[in-house]
């Protein structure tokens, strides 16, 4: 008991002793050893976060974040600001360096032949020797290589001597960046967005519009120095950004693309601007949207969203909007057997002469409405807008804006512009609003109004709608973790822009346009089209038309199939000269773009494309056995896949070909990164299956068809 009570004795002085002790530290030494915490402790860094992806409407990548590296060196590693490093330090660093430089310089010109073994040495030399402003000699933050690198890149430095070290002992750091990448390419490039480089924030598109859904929160992480050790410490994890499921269908807006530019090129066409959107009918869903401008190398790109921010004059296309309101408003009889004298193709007009465009060939003389669309006749449409309303134009605009022509559309982009329909006002000043007797029978046939082609295809959707006018939608969700977040449903502008009589009026002669009209070259021998072709001459940048040399906006609006719409479409091309026809050039994207639209749509029965004697035996991709099964199962089908290696939850698992869906799942369900590059199915993968799975590793994936 002695023995016990004098240990309980030394084990109590010893705890007073520590008590008292850590009393002492927090109340007499409490400023001293604040000031040195603050010496051990790093600036706060902020940690970026994933940015979202953006998906077409089923499920591809237009867009989606990659990690790149700015990779450095410092020259003095592990030494505090303020400190000097002992000279230990320094001549083990010199050690270090001299054994290692050159097998170091010939790894960089491996993995960067650009440059050349002598001159990263000297390179690397000249960072060593750098004199900073505090005297001491090497730099702290010197590059290796200017440019960014990829995640493979920086995996090969990182195995070079001197840069396999830790920071603290070989001073090889980086900084990484979230790169954006389109699998697509330039694919919807304007629509989808563009990110500035250096500064990782948006530049224009989808990109911009959600640029704080995609963007998500930074994190903070503050560096505290223990046992000689840069430890850090999470604050605050940073969250990442949602993805939006876009309506943009691939398939369609490289068709769309496709068909436009192979007309811009040919030599009688040449056009320096041209435009082409693609919607769905009851939805409002922008399926394809196309911007081509020709650069000064003679190739055309995507440079500005021209569909949705370049406002004219639309030309006929116009005419459709002033004989609705004509119509609607019981002005001219419904059954459109109103009888238009035109004569020969010319008729004056309060002091100016109105022609067709066959006027040299004697005109159209006695038409009724329907052919005056038909036709496209400038004389029928302003001769009737101008009798009926030319007391009260005030009526017509207003007209106008009933029936949808003139709708602030409030789209989500950056860049759109509204309409630009003026009212009358005849005691301005300014010219540009001036409102002259001339003024309504050439705003009739659309001259004098400022129209974006979203705008105009928007009218157009909403005929084909039975009247109801969409709002252009371009995304329809975000998602979270694979959870909806938010919904973007469909937004009726309009409910009815017109009476119905009237509407289903205006379908049949649009059809008729097309099949006995000036819109023939739009038309297919496969389902019925509806539209309205439009030439149009602009002004110049000065604003006049009669510098020398004539600029034609040429376009055709409609939907198909005309007696079941599912599609609107706008084609428009800005050139120079004639020949210039919209029927003749835009009618036929359009076309080209409705076949191609609808063949895709074509439903054909596996019985018709196989010979009875043969053994169908159809090649399934990898991954969810049980949704091929079932399908295979009822086709009474028997099919063939790839076998995949089995792998452990904790290893890459092997997703050479499977569908990218799949792939993407079995990846990131083991908490890897994924980066998908091409079309198809899966073809090769960037780390070999059976590897163990480290935090933050990025599998990229090489698709083929």
């Amino acid at each position: 008991m002695p023995r016990y009570f004098a240990i309980v004795l030394v084990l109590t002085v010893i705890g007073l002793i520590i008590v008292g002790k850590a009393f002492y530290i927090m109340t007499a030494q409490k400023d001293y050893w604040a000031k040195v915490q603050q010496q051990l402790k790093h600036d706060s860094i902020p940690v970026k976060p994933n940015r979202g992806n953006i998906l077409s409407c089923d499920g591809q990548l237009m867009a989606s974040s990659i990690p790149e590296y700015k990779v450095f060196v410092d020259f003095q590693p592990g030494r505090e600001k303020g400190q000097p490093l002992d000279t230990a330090a320094i001549h083990r660093l010199n050690d270090l360096w001299d054994n290692n430089i050159d097998s170091l310089c010939i790894g960089l010109n491996d993995i960067f032949p650009q440059q050349t073994v002598e001159e990263f040495k000297e390179q690397l030399q000249k960072g060593r020797n750098k004199v900073n402003r505090d005297g001491t000699v090497g730099a702290r933050h010197w590059p290796v290589w200017k440019q960014r690198i990829d995640y493979n890149t920086f995996t090969l430095l990182r195995k070079l001597p001197i840069f396999n070290l830790s920071v603290g002992k070989g001073g090889f750091h980086w900084d990484e960046f979230n790169a954006r990448n389109r699998p697509f390419g330039t694919l919807a490039k304007r629509t989808v967005g563009v990110m500035y480089g250096e500064i990782d924030s948006a530049r224009c598109g989808l990109e911009l519009s959600f640029d704080s859904t995609l963007r998500g929160q930074n994190g903070l992480v503050h560096r505290q120095k223990v046992l000689n050790k840069i430890m850090d410490i999470t604050e605050t994890s940073p969250v990442d950004g949602a993805d939006i499921v876009t309506t943009i269908d691939v398939n369609m807006q490289d068709l769309a693309e496709r068909a436009l530019v192979e007309e811009m090129k040919l030599p009688e066409v040449n056009a320096d601007l041209g435009v082409a959107i693609l919607m769905e009918v009851k939805t409002g869903d922008v399926k394809a949207i196309v911007n081509m401008m020709r650069m000064r190398d003679g190739q055309y790109a995507e440079a500005i969203n021209s569909a949705i921010s370049y406002r004219c004059e639309p030309g006929s296309v116009f005419k459709v909007a002033s004989l609705l309101v004509a119509l609607d408003d019981g002005v001219i009889p419904r059954d459109t057997n109103y009888i238009i004298h035109t004569g020969s193709g010319v008729m004056e007009m309060h002091g100016r002469w109105m022609k067709d465009h066959n006027w040299r060939r004697g005109g159209y003389q006695d038409i009724n409405v329907a052919r005056t669309l038909e036709v496209s006749s400038n004389i029928g449409t302003s001769y009737v807008i101008d009798k009926f309303y030319g007391g009260h134009p005030e009526k017509y605009v207003q007209g106008l804006y009933r029936v949808g022509i003139g709708e602030d559309l409030k789209l989500p982009l950056q860049g759109y512009r509204p309409p630009k329909i003026r009212y009358p006002d005849t005691k301005t000043t300014d010219r540009s609003k001036y409102w002259s007797k001339t003024t309504l029978p050439w705003m009739s046939i659309g001259y004098e109004t400022q129209i974006a082609p979203i705008n105009t295809l928007a009218f157009y959707n909403a005929i084909a709608n039975d009247g109801r006018m969409m709002q252009p939608r371009f995304v329809t969700k975000m998602v979270k973790d694979g959870e909806t977040v938010q919904e973007f449903p469909p937004v009726v502008l309009k409910e009815h822009i017109a009476k119905p009589e009237t509407i289903e009026m205006m379908q049949t002669i649009l059809e008729h346009v097309v099949s006995q009209g000036l819109g023939r070259k739009a038309g297919s021998k496969s389902f019925k089209v509806a539209g309205k072709t439009g030439t149009a001459q602009i002004a110049d940048e000065h604003g006049g038309y009669h510098s020398g040399i004539t600029r034609y906006w040429l376009s055709f609006a409609g939907f198909f199939p005309a007696n079941n719409p599912r599609y609107s479409c706008i084609v428009c091309l800005r050139k120079t000269g004639l020949p210039a026809s919209g029927g003749g050039m835009s009618g036929v994207v359009f076309h080209n773009i409705a076949e191609g639209v609808m063949a895709q749509n074509v439903k054909r029965l596996v019985d018709d494309a196989q010979d009875s004697t043969s053994n169908f035996t159809p090649m399934v991709k990898s991954g969810n056995d049980a949704a091929s099964t079932y399908v295979l199962n009822r086709l009474g089908l028997k099919g063939t896949s790839s076998k995949t290696v089995k792998t452990d939850n904790g290893q890459v698992p092997d997703v050479t070909g499977m569908g990218v869906r799949d792939a993407v799942y079995e990846l990131e369900s083991r908490g890897l990164k994924v980066a998908v590059v091409g079309r198809g199915k899966v073809k090769s993968q960037s780390i070999a299956a059976g590897k163990t799975v480290m935090p933050g590793m990025l599998c990229e994936l090489k698709l083929e068809i």
